[in-house]
């Protein structure tokens, strides 16, 4: 008879170590073996980016199951380490990082000793016997991160290569839409203007920006990156060589090169990997002198990553499943521009996206693209509208339909009966927060037992940049203040709140966002006060009394736990 803790026999190596020292269970080891084959990432990877195990023990394991040496990442000097040995692409593929050179032996930092693939092609493509030392998993993607960074030239660096005096030949000037295509030869491809652009992506892909700004002034061209929801500049740039940018660009997004006096869209794909491609949705926006561009960061894998990475509380995901799973009515989501609204509804369509379903979305225009879901781009310069892409819905045996942004009294009429005829609709409307979203839709002309009876849940959102785990301090805030910005009278004598700092591993203190959410189920007793023409105030002192949370008491449970700062919370909901 097989012990308890013996795994199957279809596991084996680190997998199965692990499983029998407990660290992870049977059945968490045989999903992860499964998951992290069809993400095309190592076993290791898989488990500690979903937290199924901490990395610190797994590295422990690994190197005493296996007989290779264990470092500790923290204490390498990066400045020594022979990073230039091997090319970025292959460090970043096969998640190796070169150490130590010792004679004609390159010692490469791995969190998984079984990746031979990766041993094996390096040592390939630099000639040198490759051997396996086993590092932590987190520190590792950081490491590799800070020496890529360490190894790259800047935007600004790049600028002052001469860019101003280039002559680069972009094909078909005069031509336009599907005919400017991006059509290079080996010496395109080495244009400097070609790789300029090339670096500008790369970077704000790399530092986690969501949008880029291509500006042009009478003496300059400056070039901002939005990281993090906050505008910074990365460069200045010469003015004379603005129009190669912009022509570049243009072509990149299939764009009539030759118009330049009306705003034009289009659209980059930017390929990393076998498995992963980031899009940019490019517009362009006549100035006075020239074209300003801005690019809007679109990463299709942001879709998949759960409702739990977005920041709900365990209440409020709640809430939110139970609508996106009922079979009818209406989900809304309300927010500024860049709150994160896109992502939300795209998570939730993500989840509900099967075989069995039949979804259908009409945006302006769509940002993500997603497998398995009909997705059409608004165009009101032909008719085809929300309203009239929810129409052409209605009659394609819809389970589920996104509208972009309910605009006006037809596109809300239509997705309210579509509502309460069977589906199941998503949109987004631009209001401050949860109850006055109904009173918008009253406003708009929308009877209010038509909406009283379609709409399942409101959802308004902000997002507040994450406090960096790795330098964050505690910050010294009077009681009365503490109290003032709405805490509670029995929690500040105990209550710890974090600042902001700055690292090498952050931005003046900050890495990534959080979303701050109020998470509206529409109640019975909402829809008697909705139907007794009831205000958003009345909407909200019921909303509170049913235990949900508006964005500031959000916000505040977001500084309790210690995500993000006052001073942030602040930023991002007052009003």
């Amino acid at each position: 008879m097989a012990a308890p803790n013996t795994p199957p026999a279809r596991l084996s190596g680190l997998a199965y170590r692990l499983v029998q020292d407990q660290v992870i269970k049977e059945d968490v080891a045989q999903k992860a073996v499964v998951e992290s084959s069809k993400k095309k990432t190592t076993f290791v990877a898989y488990l500690v980016q979903e937290k199924l195990a901490a990395a610190k023990r797994v590295a422990q394991i690994a190197s005493q199951e296996f007989g290779v040496p264990l470092l500790d990442l923290d204490a390498l000097d990066l400045d020594h380490a022979p990073i230039t040995l091997v090319e970025e692409k292959l460090v970043r593929n096969h998640h190796a990082l070169p150490l130590f050179k010792r004679g004609n032996r390159l010692f490469l930092g791995v969190s998984d000793p079984t990746n031979l693939g990766a041993l094996d092609e390096i040592k390939f493509h630099t000639g040198l016997v490759t051997e396996a030392v086993v590092v932590e998993e987190d520190k590792l993607v950081r490491v590799i991160d800070q020496a890529m960074r360490a190894n790259e030239t800047s935007i600004a660096d790049m600028a002052g290569g001469g860019l101003e005096n280039m002559d680069v030949d972009f094909g078909d000037e005069g031509g336009g839409g599907d005919e400017a295509k991006d059509e290079k030869g080996p010496e395109d491809e080495e244009a400097p203007v070609v790789r300029f652009v090339n670096k500008i992506l790369l970077d704000a892909i790399n530092i986690g920006a969501s949008d880029i700004h291509i500006e042009p002034y009478e003496k300059n061209l400056r070039i901002r990156f939005r990281q993090d929801g906050i505008l910074s500049e990365v460069a200045v740039l010469p003015n004379s060589i603005a129009s190669r940018l912009t022509a570049r660009m243009k072509v990149m997004s299939r764009m009539n090169l030759a118009e330049k006096r009306v705003p034009q869209d289009g659209r980059i794909s930017l390929k990393l990997s076998k498995t992963r491609k980031i899009d940019f949705r490019v517009n362009t926006c006549p100035v006075l002198h020239g074209e300003k561009i801005c690019l809007r960061i679109l990463d299709p894998s942001s879709a998949s990553l759960g409702i739990e990475a977005l920041g709900f509380e365990a209440k409020q995901k709640a809430d939110l499943e139970k609508a996106i799973w009922r079979p009818y009515g209406m989900v809304l989501v309300t927010g500024p521009t860049g709150s994160g609204k896109t992502v939300t509804l795209y998570t939730c369509v993500n989840i509900r996206n099967e075989v069995g379903v039949n979804i259908s979305t009409a945006e302006d225009p769509a940002e993500i693209q997603l497998y398995g879901v009909n997705q059409v781009n608004v165009n009101p310069a032909v008719g085809l509208t929300f309203a009239e892409a929810l129409k052409s819905f209605l009659r394609q045996d819809p389970d589920i339909v996104l509208v972009g942004e309910i605009r006006d009294l037809e596109t809300g009429g239509i997705a309210i009966k579509a509502a309460q005829t069977g589906h199941l609709v998503l949109s987004t409307l631009h209001t401050n927060d949860a109850p006055q979203t109904l009173t918008r839709l009253m406003n708009m002309g929308i009877p209010a037992f038509n909406i009283a009876s379609a709409v399942n849940l409101i959802l308004a959102q902000r997002l507040a940049r994450r406090l960096c785990k790795n330098c964050k301090a505690e910050a010294e805030i009077p009681r009365q203040a503490l109290l003032d910005e709405g805490f509670r009278e029995d929690e500040v004598d105990t209550l710890v709140v974090y600042k902001a700092v700055g690292c090498d591993q952050c931005k003046e203190g900050y890495k990534g966002r959080v979303g701050i959410f109020q998470v509206m189920p529409v109640s019975e007793e909402m829809g008697k006060i909705i139907m007794d023409g009831g205000t958003s105030i009345d909407l909200a002192i019921q909303a509170k009394k049913e235990g949900v949370w508006d964005l500031r008491e959000s916000g505040l449970h977001k500084v309790r736990t210690g995500a993000t700062s006052l001073e942030e919370l602040n930023r991002v909901t007052m009003e």
